[in-house]
């Protein structure tokens, strides 16, 4: 082996020194004028501690978040005692639409949605100025028709006594017949008086009748343009609110053209729905409880006022124990009227919740079930 193999191999443990050593000590190795054109690395103590220490922080919050919706939700929703049942729902109220009856222009609009109304308040009116000038010729007509009736009976009493003339002189002309003192002619003479008399007097009763049909039916017009024009102004059917105003002043709408949409406050429910196990135990009239997610602290009293007779979610043919299992039916929670009457412009609809109803008479609501609106 020559002098130059032998000083490469001495050199090979040297620099296999140099790079296991630490960066401090290669750092040393490095000649003074070069270090400063070395990279300076830094290395963090403790990475693999530091990551250790945040999962354990996210561990802790997650289990002290999961603790927390627990204890949350046992408290919202504590267990229930036999005899009652519960489903998710959401608060609804019958939407009525307050329509035109006849094709018209609005005229006027006398209230706007989110209004509270009373039933029978005038929310709009319609133009009415062809039926008013139609009522006005049809009270003309009327009048006219008054006229001509009592000139008809003036006409008939004048008959009248036109007959009564007649049958006078029929009856002393005969009288003087019999005694001789008359000729037979002037008899006839004054019978065929009362016969023409008596023709005249059944006209005259005629014309009467005539007229007084003539005034009924003038009558009638001006009724039937009332009421056109009573309802060309639209009222609310009931007590409620005003959800929607579907038209504006201005607009020509078609006879049904809808103007307001309307929640009536009096009706107000919850559908909620129950497997066949609870739906088949549950009465008509049976006492219930809403539990609104915006007033979690207080239970609105209700009853069951319907009960669905055919199951939903599942197909009309059930073979299985296991189908038989996903029958639902529908329950009808409705809030006391007389409660609502007082509370009307709290009543939302949309409102989602628990709807809680008794299917054994003899269950006791629970503490957080008997905390009722305050009066």
């Amino acid at each position: 082996m020559d002098q130059d193999s032998k000083s490469t191999e001495a050199a090979w443990p040297k620099a296999a020194a140099q790079h296991d050593a630490p960066v401090s000590q290669k750092a040393d190795l490095v000649p003074a004028g070069r270090q400063a054109d070395l990279p300076t690395v830094v290395r963090k103590p403790g990475r693999r501690a530091a990551w250790r220490l945040r999962a354990f922080i996210v561990l802790a919050i997650f289990i002290a978040g999961g603790s927390g919706t627990y204890y949350w939700w046992q408290r919202l929703h504590p267990p229930l005692p036999p005899g009652i049942v519960f489903g998710n729902g959401r608060l609804e109220a019958d939407e009525i639409n307050i329509d035109t009856k006849y094709a018209a222009r609005i005229a006027e609009m006398l209230a706007d949605q989110g209004v509270l109304v009373k039933a029978g308040q005038v929310v709009a009116r319609m133009d009415t100025r062809d039926l008013q000038a139609s009522l006005k010729r049809s009270q003309a007509q009327a009048q006219q028709a008054q006229r001509a009736v009592d000139e008809a009976n003036a006409n008939l009493a004048q008959q009248e006594s036109q007959v009564l003339l007649a049958q006078q002189e029929l009856d002393r002309a005969t009288y003087l017949v019999q005694k001789g003192f008359q000729t037979k002619e002037v008899l006839d003479q004054r019978q065929q008086q009362l016969n023409g008399a008596t023709a005249l007097l059944n006209a005259a009763k005629a014309r009467v009748t005539q007229s007084e049909h003539a005034l009924d039916a003038a009558r009638h017009d001006v009724e039937l343009y009332t009421v056109q024009i009573d309802d060309n102004t639209l009222v609310a059917p009931r007590d409620g609110r005003i959800e929607y105003r579907v038209a504006n002043i201005g607009e020509v709408l078609p006879a049904g053209g809808h103007v307001f949409a309307m929640l009536d406050t009096s009706n107000v429910y919850m559908d909620i729905y129950l497997p066949t196990e609870q739906a088949g135990k549950v009465r008509f009239g049976a006492d219930a409880r809403i539990v609104l997610d915006a007033y979690p602290n207080v239970a609105i009293p209700a009853k069951v006022s319907f009960i669905a007779t055919q199951a939903q979610f599942t197909p009309k043919t059930v073979e299985t124990q296991s189908e038989r299992d996903k029958l639902m039916f529908r329950i009808r929670v409705q809030i006391d009227p007389e409660l609502l009457r007082t509370r009307a412009e709290r009543v939302r609809s949309g409102l989602p919740g628990i709807a809680y109803v008794k299917t054994d008479t003899a269950a006791v609501w629970p503490a957080s079930l008997q905390r009722l609106p305050p009066q």
